[in-house]
Formats: structure tokens, C-alpha cells, sequence
């Protein structure tokens, strides 16, 4: 039987945490995560780059940044969304536990001392009655530069983490902490056998054992290729990305935001769940 030294890593997309229709962020979604984030959780949040561009807007009467440099505007606005990112997660979560940022990039994970150092770090946290919230360090990531890293690390040969995407970063830091269950919060309900349908909702992809599982999984992502719908790329992804943490063990739950974290956790709501039997 594995042994889990956390009992819950979350993660939460950018879009999941704003009324884009209003182009605002959606503090129900922080009030009803932040009533339920304890000591034991691990919260990788996205966001601050969606959230700091509509604080941009509300402050420049609606005016975008402009700029040919993608990477610029990208900083800028996650560097402003950053302080807002942690203070609605400080304003909701219960005012007796300790909150805690932890900014991460791909170097940090492709570095043996630094994983363990991470590693020790956000275990204390559960001793110390303080919830983390981890996030990709995305004000100082630059494109260019990160590529030039990455290649310069696969020279080296071994599996190179990139951690460009949240969903990634938080299989990573599953697995590196023995993650009983990773739930990833969405704003849809799940992965589906067809990206346009929600009632074909897959409920679980699963395996007798990692080989079967990873069967599974390559199966389940052909339903994702070559999809009309927006973000199917992003489930494409997300299959990938899990697979590893499923194949050690733990139990990989893929939800909509819209579901109190306990009601995903007991399976009471439409979700995904992939694992081995």
C-alpha cells in the first residue's frame, strides 16, 4: 500500500476564479475555497496574470497594455495581479491559520537540492498550522530565457520539468510530496469523450495497475485532439500532466469550481476521477 506524506494538493485555474462576463473576479469562488483550505492542503493557484490584467483595466478605463513583447505584457500584469491573488486568499481563509506564498519556477524542480529544499518547506507547513499557496513565478518568466534553460538541462539528459502551466506544477509537487489526492479545479466538469457535449462526461479512467492506467489515459486523450471547443488542448494537457501522480498512487480528481471542495472529494458532484483500482 503507498505511503502519502499530504493528504490534499488543489489546484485552480486562472479562468475558475473570474466572471469573465463581467471581467471581474468571482469572490464567491474565494469564499467558498477559502472556508475550506486547512493545514494538510497544498493550494496551487493560478490567476494572477487574469486577475492583475482586470485590475489594469479598472484602473486605465478599460485600456489594455500595448506592447509587441508578449512575455512584457505578461509579467506586468501578473505582477500587479500577484498582490491581489493573495489577498483575496488571505481575506477568505480562516483568520487562526497562517498563510504562506511560495513563487516557483521550472529551475527549482530540474535542481535536486531545491526540490528537497521546496519539498521540507511546505511539509513544515502542516506542522505549523499554515496553509501554502503556490504559484508559477510568472513576473520574472521570460519565454526566451526559459527555453534556453530547458535545452541547456536535456543536454544533460534525465525528465525536465517545465512547469509553464499551474496544472503541471501541481503534479509535480504532488508527486514530490506523496500527495494522498490531487484535485484540479476547472470551469468545466470534467474531461469528456466529447469536448461538445457535456452529458458525455468521462466519470473515471482507471487501471489495474500503471501500465493499464496509462492505456487508459492515451485512450481518453484522443478525445481531446482536434476539438472545436476552447480549452480542449488544455485537457489534452492536464491527462498528461496526471498521469504521473496517478501512476504513483494517488487519486487524480478533475472538477468544476463551481463544487464545494468537500462534495468533489466525496464524489457527490460530476467530476473525473483517474487512478489505479
Amino acid at each position: 500500500m503507498a505511503s502519502f506524506d499530504v493528504e490534499l494538493v488543489g489546484k485552480i485555474g486562472s479562468m475558475a476564479l473570474i466572471r469573465r462576463e463581467e471581467n471581474d473576479i468571482d469572490y464567491n469562488i474565494f469564499s467558498r475555497l477559502g472556508s475550506q483550505l486547512h493545514p494538510g492542503i497544498i493550494w496551487v493557484s493560478s490567476g494572477a496574470t487574469e486577475i492583475g490584467r482586470l485590475d489594469y483595466l479598472r484602473r486605465n478605463n478599460g485600456k489594455e497594455l500595448s506592447s509587441e513583447n508578449i512575455d512584457e505584457i505578461k509579467t506586468d500584469y501578473a505582477a500587479q495581479g500577484q498582490a491581489i491573488l493573495m489577498e483575496n486568499y488571505r481575506r477568505f481563509i480562516a483568520p487562526h491559520y497562517s498563510v504562506r506564498q511560495f513563487l516557483v519556477e521550472h529551475s527549482h524542480f530540474n535542481d535536486p537540492e531545491k526540490r528537497e529544499y521546496i519539498r521540507r518547506a511546505l511539509l513544515r507547513c502542516t506542522a505549523q498550522n499554515a496553509i501554502p499557496i503556490v504559484n508559477y513565478n510568472d513576473p520574472v518568466s521570460c519565454e526566451e530565457n526559459r527555453r534556453m534553460e530547458l535545452n541547456n538541462l536535456k543536454k544533460n539528459g534525465g525528465h525536465i520539468v517545465e512547469c509553464i502551466d499551474n496544472d503541471e506544477t501541481a503534479a509535480v509537487i504532488s508527486e514530490l510530496v506523496k500527495a494522498r489526492r490531487l484535485v484540479i479545479l476547472t470551469s468545466v466538469d470534467g474531461i469528456y469523450a466529447d469536448p461538445a457535449d457535456p452529458k458525455t462526461l468521462i466519470r473515471e479512467i482507471a487501471g489495474k495497475d500503471a501500465a493499464e492506467l496509462t492505456l487508459n489515459v492515451r485512450a481518453a486523450q484522443e478525445h481531446c485532439r482536434g476539438a472545436s471547443r476552447a480549452g480542449a488542448n488544455g485537457a489534452y494537457a492536464k491527462l498528461a500532466f496526471m498521469l504521473g501522480p496517478a501512476c504513483n498512487g494517488t487519486e487524480v480528481l478533475i472538477a468544476n469550481a463551481k463544487y464545494p471542495l468537500n462534495d468533489i472529494l466525496n464524489g457527490t458532484v460530476p467530476r473525473t476521477r483517474i487512478g489505479i483500482r
